[in-house]
């Protein structure tokens, strides 16, 4: 079962390619701080900018270095299914434990056409996490085809992005937790939704505090909501101010404040704005992550 706390990676980039040293090095701190799970090439690894061949690699980079260690989510959504039938099949091959596949995107499908192409994904064989976010895809899973989709052996799984409990807790009513895991897909809803019976969080915050968040739903999954609502009440400002700006600006600003290398954004995605950092930065200070000067952009 997937469940805890898995981390939504970032890519780091160098000089406009893919720093796989520090991919690398990301992968290994997460498993030292006691990270669940790993989500390569999704939303907060600018999956979209990525060339196929640099997808590939990033996943086959992410699977090598934990080595079996902690489950390997890998991103392989697309909004043409025969594109997202490849990556997930790549991804089956080099050896990831199951494949995240979000809502296809901009093209704005029907209920039914987007029941048959998770059905249609979830036949290669890798074990597939749904990932609704319609806020960035246009388009939403209702719980009523959530629930059909349950109904396929390898749909194991999904992350629940659309911030809606009543949502959420349809699915719940509607689908076994035996055949369907919830993981939030917010980071600031992980404690709201497991108190209604998710399991855990792909986060963005836990680049930077894998242990902390860990913490959060380890307390969470024990039943001890009372040590969990502190945890969460600590890291609810740390939880809204990385998402200031569109995900992955924030977090890869701050872990360069912190003094991690996070390595460069790649366009769309830019620099934080002057504003928004000093508002990270005041607020990473407020929570004891920043101690004297901060570090500054990445570079």
């Amino acid at each position: 079962m997937l469940q805890g706390a898995i981390t939504a990676m970032i890519t780091p980039f160098r000089d406009g390619r893919v720093d796989f040293d520090r991919l690398e090095a990301n992968v290994r701190f997460q498993i030292e701080k006691g990270i669940c799970g790993l989500v390569p090439v999704g939303t907060t690894g600018e999956s979209p900018t990525l060339s196929h061949e640099e997808h590939h690699k990033v996943i086959e980079c992410v699977v090598n270095t934990a080595a079996g260690k902690v489950k390997v989510i890998a991103g392989t959504g697309s909004n043409a299914t025969d594109e997202a039938l490849a990556l997930t099949d790549h991804a089956r091959s080099v050896g990831a434990d199951a494949a995240l596949v979000v809502n296809p995107y901009y093209n704005k499908p029907t209920q039914e056409g987007m029941f048959l192409h998770f059905m249609k994904i979830a036949d290669v064989g890798l074990p597939v996490v749904l990932y609704n976010i319609p806020g960035r895809t246009a388009v939403g899973l209702t719980p009523a085809t959530v629930a059909r989709l349950a109904a396929h052996p390898n749909i194991i799984a999904i992350k629940e992005a659309t911030g809606s409990m009543d949502v959420a807790s349809e699915i719940m009513s509607l689908c076994d937790p035996q055949d369907l895991t919830i993981l939030s897909g917010d980071d600031s809803l992980t404690l709201p939704l497991m108190a209604i019976g998710g399991r855990g969080v792909i986060s963005v915050l836990s680049n930077l505090m894998p242990d902390r968040v860990r913490a959060l739903t380890d307390v969470a999954l024990a039943g001890d909501f009372g040590p969990a609502a502190q945890i969460h009440r600590d890291l609810f400002g740390l939880f809204k101010a990385i998402f200031i700006e569109t995900n992955p600006i924030p977090i890869k600003a701050a872990m360069a404040m912190a003094g991690m290398d996070s390595g460069e954004l790649r366009l769309p995605m830019c620099e934080m704005a002057e504003d928004n950092r000093a508002v990270l930065e005041k607020v990473m200070r407020e929570h004891g992550v920043l101690v004297g000067a901060c570090v500054g952009n990445n570079a």
